[in-house]
This record gives C-alpha cells, structure tokens and sequence, in this order.
C-alpha cells in the first residue's frame, strides 16, 4: 500500500477527526465526569467538522480561485459530493424509519432537510460542503484578496448568532424573529451559508501558501487558542446562551494554527486512510444503533450501552471495521495504487490544467483546443492525460494512429478523436467500430474510404507546402471531387504550417504563403458552394506565434505538456506554461570504486578517486538515450553526474560527493529535486534534438503516476 508523506498530516489526522466525530455523537465521557465530557466533545472535538471542511477548500477551491484550475474541476468534485451524500441518505432511510426521524415530514420539512439539515443527523456536512463550495466561488467572481474573506466572516458571525451565541440574539426582539424566519428554512446556522464557507475559504488560502511561521509559534498558538475556545464554550453553556454549539468565536483561529501544524507535520500514512475515515463518518449512527439493538438482544445494555467509554469505543471499533470493509471492496474495484518502485513517470494534474486555461486564453471566443495524444501523450501517457483533459472540458483529440484511437475509446474516452495518419483499408472497419474520425491524406486515399461503402467521418488534409500528407491545395477539381464523395462525412479541413517554429524572415514569409494558399482554397469552396466544415491549421507554435489565424481547433501538442521544442524558441505571445511531467527512477545499490578501477559497458569510466557509484534503475530501454552518458541526475537535491555508458535498463551515477545515498532513494532525471531542477530542455540540448523527441520516446514500462 502506497504510503504519502507530503500530505501525511492532514491524512492522519482525518482518522483523528472521525474518532472526534464519534466522540460527539457518542458522549464517551458522561459516564466519568460531565464536565469532561463537554471539554471534548462540545469544545475540543468541535474542530473535526472544520478540519474536513478546510481539506475540501485546500484541494478542491484552492486551484479554481488562483485560476490554476478550471472552474468545471470545482462543478466535478460538487457532483462527488453530491453522488457520496445521495449513497448516504438511501443507506439511512431505513435507519431513520427505524429511528422514527422521518415521522410527520411535510414537503418543506423534506426540503430542509435534504438541502440543509441532512436527512440523518451527521449527514448535514455534505449539503454545506457542496453549498458552500459554490457560494465561495460565486463571491469569489465579484471579490478578492480580504474582500472575499470578510465576507467569509460576517456570514459566520450571523451564523453564530444563531448558535452559540443564540441567547444574546434571542434577548433582541428584531434579532430574535430574523433567525426565527431563518429556522423556518433551516434547523440549525451551522449549515453551508454561515459556517462552511469561512472554513473552505481558509484551507484554500492556507493550502496555496505555506506558511512562514514555525512550527513552535503554531504549536504555541494552537494551545492557547484551544484554552481560550474551552473557556469561552464553558462561560457560554454557564450563561445559558447556547442554542447549538458548533460555532465558537475562536474556532476559526484554532483551526488556522491546527492546519498550519498539519502541514508541516510529515508522516507516512496508507493513503487509504482517507476513504477510511470519510466511511467512519458515514456509517458511525448507523453502528450505534447495531450496538443499541444488539446489546438489547443478548442484554448487554449495561456494559454496551450505558457505560459511556464503553459504548464509544465499542462504536468506534464497528464503525472502522465496516469503514474497512467498504475501503477494501472500493480499492478491488480501483486500479492499484502506484508502487514508484522502480522508474516512473508524475503527470502534474495542475500544471496540465493551467497549461489548457493558458492556452485557451489565446484562442478567440468559439475557438476550441485538439490537443495531440499522439506518440503516448507525448510520453506522458495519453489514456491518462485524455482522461484529464476530459474532466478540464476538451471534447476534440487527435492521434498519429489508429491504434492510438482505439486504445483511448476503450479507456472511455469520448469526442472527436482526429487519426492524423494513415490507417490501412483492411482496418477500416474499426474507424466505424471505435467512431474514429480518419484523415483523408490524399485524392487516392479518399477514393478507397469511399469504397468502403460505409459512412465515415473524415477531416481533409490539404497539403500547402510542407509536401508531407494531404492532397495539394491547388489541385481543387480533386478536393471538390473528395467532398462530393457519397461516404464521406467531411468533418474537417486542416493543414500544417511546417516553419511556425521558425523566426527567420524566410519562415515567416512561407507561413504567411501557406496560410494564403489554403485561405484561397477555402474561398474557391465557398464560392462553388461547399459547405465548409470545421477548419485548423495551427500547431503548438502555430499558436503561439500566429495566434490572431482563423479556425476551430488549434492542435496544440507539445506547448499543452509546458514546453517549446528548443529552449532558444522565439513566440510572437508570451505564455506561461508549466512542465507537465517529471521522471524519476530509484537507486538500486551503490558500489565502491578504487582509484584506477573501471566500471561499465567497454568500462568506459575510470575511477581517478576512491568513488561511490549508485546505480540507477532506468536506461535506455525505458528511452534514456544513451547520448546522455556524462549528463546530470539529482539526488538529495544534488546534482550527480552520470558516468560510463548509458545500459538498456541501469544507469551508473557517481555520488561520492553526495551525503549517505543509499538503496531506495528516489533520483530526478527531470524535474525539481531540493533547490535544483534538470528539465527537458536539457536533456535535448546534450542529445542534439528537441524535447518532442525526448519526451515521446519515454517507454511503455515506465509507469504514469497522475499528481
């Protein structure tokens, strides 16, 4: 089981925060002392609600507000919520038949308490969450910065005056029938409006910027806040002013310091605990009333039931092992968690999603992206990075192959999937079987999908100077002969701008030939009446260099992975693209060297020290080239050269300059490691190419890990 240590306090203490959730709705303590049963779970336990509300801002609202994150990730992770609350409410009915909750309900009462209330007393949380997701993000269109959080604050000083607080409201007769009519719509003010959205916006917030304080400050701020919140709880329950009691006036600040420390907190913790604990929360009520029905049956209500420590930890015990149960039979439905065991490949989710907002931003209003899964995604692996791009909004891909097609319908994916090359008549059936869109490559090409005698949707490749694929533009009694062809449904027209990378006056002069010759091809159809079907002619740099083109898709390849394909690339735009993907590989042992011992294939590298070599699990054979022998890794944040030859599956690096490297630790080939970063731009600079080819060469056995 994958263990995670960036996040592995927030992990470990949602375990906490269901223990706590269980303690609040359990008492474990009134049996002992009453008083120290309202210190934890009316003072001390009250921070697991807001703890989980700040985990779902953090990672859910954090990167749609700094506009890394498209705004249709924040409506996808709304639907979960609300898909996990609708499991929930149909596994609680017959429980709240059983408890008699439902007795009486009228239409609104029903409303309340699907909307607001929760239809089980515990299931309130994920109608907040959900409602307060989106009325952060709806305020977060008209304000910023502090404007967004004050009014995070006024709304949960409202709602704790409906809480907490309700007896100084009560005593106020305007202020009284205000929240009178607002409990006519809901039960209780510690719902989404008032107290969710404070809570969501400072994980968001706390989440993006890590914090600068120490550990020791927050770990001093966190006691004494939690002093001051079991004071305040208990002068507020000796004044009698409580209506409720989630919302206390210095929750807010405890959770600050609390989230803080979680932070910093490392820890391994089985990822897994974070379903764990998201099914105690659930299914805790409905073990309570197991444990009440079966100590009842075997007469054990004694011990089970009315010894308070008893009965929570007997809860608790139930609530995790059923919580288990559902973990395990979830995890045998997902794939297996990634091993990093031995060469592997991150995609970085955020820099993928704000690469498309990117480059979107430089298309006019109706123009769409087709990004390039072609060659593997360009390495980074295309069913994966198509399923990204689906949850981001892209509805049009294209492909070199057919394979390439199929391999991502049978991963799910839906759309347009363009194969840009060449696919051989005996496989025409699958074009239709897998609902492909082919290229027409040239005049005789056309004749033969035609022959097929089945409908195909097709895009016409016209060739305007680039002499690769399609018919030539000038040859318009063919193109209009192909666009009266009976089976073909021509989708598309497109052509390549072969110099768009180039800055020189000669290759922009042949891309302005280029776009002129394929504009004329253009308004000769139109003239003779064709309707014309959806046009694209830009590539990556196509885009970044000429983006004021015409068109409907812009087939953006490597530029969408957050790169150019030389480091030196001049664009007539500047657009802030981050890399998609970094690749990592471990040390499998380290061996010593004398002076004047050699190592390696034709032992190319001779030791001129008493050396330490560490031989890493990655070679050519997961396309390393082995141009790179005499390049860089980093390991420990430190740069290590490479020595000797480059092997099909090792790689030999030289670390006698580095502190204790050992079996097991982690090496960068690309990407960031400490203060040092090795990008691809590198790479192709030693090797002589471009990082098109670096990437797309990346094999098959190395494994794709989504971050």
């Amino acid at each position: 089981m994958e263990k995670q240590t960036k996040y592995g306090g927030l992990d470990a203490f949602k375990i906490i925060a269901a223990l706590l959730v269980v303690a609040i709705h359990t008492s474990p303590l009134t049996t002992y002392s009453p008083d120290g049963d309202f210190l934890l779970t009316r003072s001390l336990a009250r921070v697991a609600v807001p703890f989980f509300f700040m985990v779902t801002g953090h990672f859910v609202l954090g990167g749609v507000l700094e506009g890394e994150q498209p705004v249709s990730s924040l409506w996808r992770q709304v639907k979960k919520i609300l898909l996990l609350y609708l499991i929930a409410v149909i596994l609680y009915i017959p429980v709240g038949i059983y408890a008699g909750h439902y007795q009486d309900l009228t239409p609104l009462s029903a409303l309340r308490l699907l909307v607001f209330d929760g239809t089980f007393y515990h299931l309130w949380y994920f109608p907040a969450c959900a409602t307060g997701l989106l009325l952060v993000y709806l305020l977060s269109r008209v304000l910023r910065g502090w404007g967004l959080m004050a009014v995070t604050v006024l709304l949960y000083f409202i709602g704790l005056f409906g809480d907490s607080y309700y007896g100084l409201s009560a005593a106020l007769p305007p202020l009284a029938a205000a929240y009178e009519a607002g409990f006519q719509v809901f039960s209780f003010t510690r719902n989404g409006l008032f107290m969710a959205p404070i809570f969501l916006l400072l994980g968001a917030r706390l989440g993006r910027k890590p914090s600068s304080v120490p550990a020791a400050v927050n770990g001093i701020g966190l006691v004494l806040s939690l002093i001051l919140l079991s004071a305040e709880a208990f002068a507020l329950r000796h004044f009698d002013l409580q209506r409720h009691d989630s919302m206390y006036l210095l929750l807010p600040v405890v959770m600050v310091f609390l989230y803080r420390l979680l932070l910093d907190w490392k820890i391994q913790v089985p990822v897994a605990c974070r379903t764990l604990s998201t099914w105690v929360y659930i299914l805790h009520p409905a073990m309570i009333v197991v444990i009440r029905g079966f100590a009842g049956a075997v007469g054990l209500t004694a011990l089970l039931v009315e010894n308070s420590l008893i009965h929570y930890l007997a809860v608790c015990a139930l609530a995790f092992l059923a919580a288990g149960v559902v973990t395990w039979f979830l995890s045998r439905r997902h794939p297996p968690q990634p091993s990093r065991s031995r060469a592997w490949i991150e995609v970085d989710r955020a820099a993928l999603a704000h690469n498309v907002t990117a480059l979107q931003a430089l298309l006019p209003p109706g123009r769409q992206l087709m990004p390039a899964l072609k060659a593997n995604a360009y390495g980074h692996g295309a069913l994966p990075v198509a399923r990204e791009l689906a949850r981001l909004g892209v509805t049009a891909f294209c492909v070199a192959c057919l394979e390439e097609g199929v391999q991502l319908r049978k991963g799910g994916l839906k759309g347009e999937i363009l194969i840009l090359g060449y696919t051989h008549p005996d496989q025409f059936p699958l074009l239709r079987r897998y609902k492909l869109t082919q290229t027409i490559v040239d005049f005789p090409y056309a004749a033969q999908l035609n022959q097929f005698g089945k409908t195909l949707p097709v895009h016409l490749a016209v060739d305007t100077g680039m002499h690769r694929l399609g018919e030539p533009s000038h040859h318009l009694e063919q193109i209009c002969q192909i666009f009266a062809m009976k089976h073909l449904d021509i989708r598309g027209i497109y052509t390549h701008l072969c110099t768009a990378d180039g800055t020189t006056p000669q290759d922009r002069a042949y891309v302005q030939r280029q776009v002129q010759a394929f504009s004329q091809l253009l308004e000769e159809l139109k003239n003779r009446g064709l309707p014309l079907p959806k046009v694209h002619l830009q590539a990556s740099h196509g885009l970044l260099n000429y983006p004021h083109l015409p068109g409907n898709y812009a087939r953006v390849g490597i530029a969408l992975y957050g790169l150019l394909s030389s480091y030196g690339d001049l664009t007539a735009v500047e657009a802030d693209l981050r890399p998609v993907l970094s690749l990592h590989a471990r040390v499998s042992t380290v061996k010593p060297l004398s002076p004047g011992s050699a190592a390696g294939y034709g032992l190319a590298f001779v030791a001129q020290r008493p050396t330490q070599v560490a031989v890493v699990t990655i070679g050519y054979g997961d396309g390393l080239p082995r141009s790179l022998s005499g390049g860089q890794v980093l390991i420990h944040g430190q740069r290590a050269p490479i020595i000797g030859r480059i092997c099909m599956d090792q790689t030999l690096v030289d670390v006698t300059d580095l502190p204790a490297v050992q079996a097991g630790d982690q090496v960068t080939l690309i990407g960031t490691a400490g203060g040092e970063t090795i990008t691809a731009y590198d790479l192709a600079r030693q090797g002589d190419t471009i990082t098109n080819e670096i990437l797309s060469r990346l094999g098959p056995r190395l494994e794709r890990i989504v971050i």
